[in-house]
Formats: C-alpha cells, sequence, structure tokens
C-alpha cells in the first residue's frame, strides 16, 4: 500500500522523465535539491551543473520514454523504463532516485542492454 508521499514523489519522478524528453531542463532544475548529485557507469557522483552540462541532450535524442516499473520505497523511488531513440534505437536502463523531503537529492542510473 502507498502513502500520499509515495505518490507525490513517484509523480515528480513521471514530471522528471516527461521534462527530460521534452528538453526542459529548467522544470528538472527545481525540481532538484541543492546538493544534488548524479552518478551512472560514466559519471561519478556529479554535481547538478556538470549534470546539465553532461547529461541533457542538446539535441533531440529520445522518441519516448516509456516507464516500466515505478516502485517507491522510503526515500527511494526506483524506476525501470524503454527508451526509443531517434535513430531506431532503444534501451532499458533502471535508476534508484534518492529524496530528500519533496526534491531529489540524487539519482543513480543502471545502463541496461540495448534492444
Amino acid at each position: 500500500m502507498t502513502n500520499s508521499l509515495d505518490d507525490a514523489r513517484c509523480d515528480t519522478v513521471k514530471r522528471l522523465f516527461a521534462a527530460y524528453l521534452a528538453q526542459r531542463p529548467e522544470i528538472v532544475d527545481a525540481m532538484l535539491a541543492p546538493d544534488f548529485t548524479f552518478s551512472s557507469p560514466r559519471d561519478d557522483h556529479i554535481d547538478r551543473k556538470s549534470y546539465f552540462e553532461q547529461c541533457w541532450p542538446k539535441e533531440k535524442t529520445f522518441r519516448d520514454i516509456h516507464i516500466e516499473h515505478l516502485l517507491a520505497d522510503g526515500d527511494d523511488v526506483i524506476v525501470g523504463y524503454r527508451a526509443e531513440k531517434m535513430d531506431g534505437g532503444s534501451f532499458r536502463n533502471v535508476e534508484l532516485i534518492r529524496f530528500a523531503g519533496d526534491r531529489i537529492l540524487e539519482v543513480n542510473v543502471y545502463f541496461g542492454r540495448n534492444l
């Protein structure tokens, strides 16, 4: 059973992905905690400035992002998704998104395989 905080955090994650797909970093900036960090196999605890410089595409890269799994557990939300690229390729990833209150404190991306 979920509670209202879990639902709110899942909604924030959905908005995060929608903003990423729409290339709207200004929407996401307001969602992030001041000491936000991002990690992936290519990035190790980079700060928010580096996150926007390195991780946000300069041109439209994704046709769609389908959230397949979304689960809140305390301060963490786990999201599994399939991304469809503009070039026709697709892949799956899983992210662990940690919250501090109503803001995203940390994102950890685990890369999946190409489909």
